[in-house]
């Protein structure tokens, strides 16, 4: 799995006097020499610690001063989860991805650590050789640490410990709304908007569809599964009127838990989708971990449809094969949602959405763990609207409810 993409926006470039400092907590020592010395081969990183254990980190922390920390979940003494709300206690700021094997018992840890205030997870390769042979989890984790170690450096320091009580996790920042500088202005009916270059703060709204939804699209990657959490327990009258599909950046076992997080979150069926089964109202379908979730027809009923084919954006299961077979199926009846993630995919499916005729709602960036994929969207002309997190819920309702702006 990956949440890289080609089209990602820019990271700012970081000087030689300023990289991202990285702490790796790993009881492997092969695993610590390994992503070190990866760390160390990329321009703008710098390993500033390599440790065994989560008591070492918490005591070395103020010391070496990390702005991101790989730490290991399975560890003696103190392990990942134990030693997550200490870390980001002394402080508050700090980056920590997770890492672990793909087990249920890790993947339930790791969207536990999630909750608790860690920016993401990686899950590793099953042995020390596997580590040392896989590009993909090289890449990765590389990616992660530099995009989120960028946004990082990027964001006002926090008060100190004192003025504030507890700490936010890291998906749901709390500065409310769109960035005061950002600007917008409509693009006409059936035209469409100019696609400024990544990252631009200048970019254009599209007019919501007259066609009334009958299907909610979710795509997301990082900060994907606490801001998925959040929405769907907000979205309540949508359930008896339109099925909900999600397409989140997960590896297998880790889709199964988040399917049951989402079944909790928002009272309603959500599970795993089966390629073949009838799309009906009232269940949320998630991509499985490892497949692409597409939609077909038969009978003339919409069915979900799984395939292995390749990596899209780098990523297998990706948002831009379920948005652009969604609009195949349901034309101008879409609404599409794209949250906070990496890269750009669900740029491209937006496209064709919007061509059919439907509408697209993108996460806005100060509310957003990484403003990749929403960010793609908005700078593609192809949004109706950008929102912070808790505002995308109720407008996703008023137009299920029929409302037209």
């Amino acid at each position: 799995m990956s949440v890289a993409a080609t089209l990602a926006p820019p990271v700012p470039t970081t000087t030689a006097q300023d990289p991202i400092r990285v702490m790796i907590v790993d009881d492997a020592v092969v695993v610590r020499g390994l992503v070190a010395r990866w760390v160390d081969e990329e321009p703008g990183l710098k390993t500033v610690a390599s440790l065994r254990t989560g008591r070492e980190a918490i005591d070395q922390l103020t010391r070496v001063n990390p702005d991101v920390v790989i730490l290991d979940i399975e560890m003696p003494d103190v392990d990942g989860l134990t030693a997550l709300p200490q870390l980001l206690e002394k402080k508050r700021d700090l980056v920590v991805i997770m890492a672990s094997t793909l087990t249920r018992r890790n993947a339930e840890v790791s969207l536990k650590a999630l909750s608790l205030g860690a920016a993401d997870y990686i899950p590793k390769p099953a042995t020390n050789r596997e580590v040392t042979t896989s590009t993909t989890f090289r890449h990765d984790l590389i990616e992660k640490v530099r995009q989120l170690g960028a946004r990082r450096k990027r964001r006002p320091a926090p008060p100190p410990a004192n003025e504030t009580r507890g700490r936010a996790p890291f998906s749901v920042p709390s500065a409310p709304g769109t960035p005061a500088r950002t600007k917008f202005s409509v693009a006409e009916p059936g035209r469409a908007a100019s696609a400024p270059a990544h990252h631009s703060t200048d970019f254009k709204l599209r007019p919501f569809s007259n066609v009334m939804p009958r299907v909610l699209l979710i795509g997301s990657s990082t900060g994907g599964p606490q801001a998925l959490t959040a929405l769907v327990a907000r979205i309540a009258p949508v359930f008896e009127r339109a099925p909900v599909l999600i397409t989140q950046h997960m590896p297998p076992t880790f889709t199964t838990i988040l399917a049951e997080h989402l079944a909790r979150a928002s009272g309603r069926n959500a599970h795993e989708a089966i390629d073949g089964e009838a799309i009906a109202p009232g269940t949320i379908y998630l991509a499985p971990g490892g497949r692409h979730m597409t939609v077909a027809k038969r009978n003339n009923q919409p069915v979900i449809s799984l395939n292995d084919g390749p990596l899209v954006n780098f990523c297998r299961p990706a948002v831009d094969p379920l948005f652009a077979s969604a609009a195949q199926a349901w034309g101008g009846a879409i609404l599409a949602t794209i949250l906070t993630g990496m890269g750009s995919d669900g740029a491209r499916g937006a496209e064709d959405i919007v061509a059919a005729g439907g509408s697209v709602i993108a996460q806005d960036e100060a509310t957003s763990v990484v403003w990749g994929m929403p960010g793609a969207a908005a700078n593609a002309g192809v949004c109706s609207a950008v929102l912070p997190l808790d505002q995308i819920g109720p407008k996703i309702v008023r137009l299920f409810g029929g409302d037209k702006a």
